[in-house]
């Protein structure tokens, strides 16, 4: 799964949704180029993609996101 893949699938499933808007990520000064996607268990029998940035962007935010790997919905785990 590239991240490009990623953010596709999630914009067919959810596209009212403003994560990979460029707006907002020019705001934090990301860009698709700076993420990676790997595999990630959550518990019992929960996986998920891990969208995470290659390199710290604005404020140092280097935060990763989850993503459910059936339905491509958006994961908040509390870290």
């Amino acid at each position: 799964m590239s991240p490009s893949q990623l953010k596709n699938l999630h914009l067919l499933h959810f596209p009212t949704s403003t994560f990979f808007n460029r707006t907002n990520m020019r705001f934090t000064g990301d860009s698709m180029s700076n993420y990676a996607v790997r595999g990630y268990a959550i518990g019992a029998g929960v996986e998920c993609w891990e969208l995470y940035r290659k390199k710290p962007v604005k404020l140092g935010r280097k935060a990763s996101a989850y993503f459910d790997k059936a339905t491509f919905k958006q994961i908040f785990l509390n870290n």
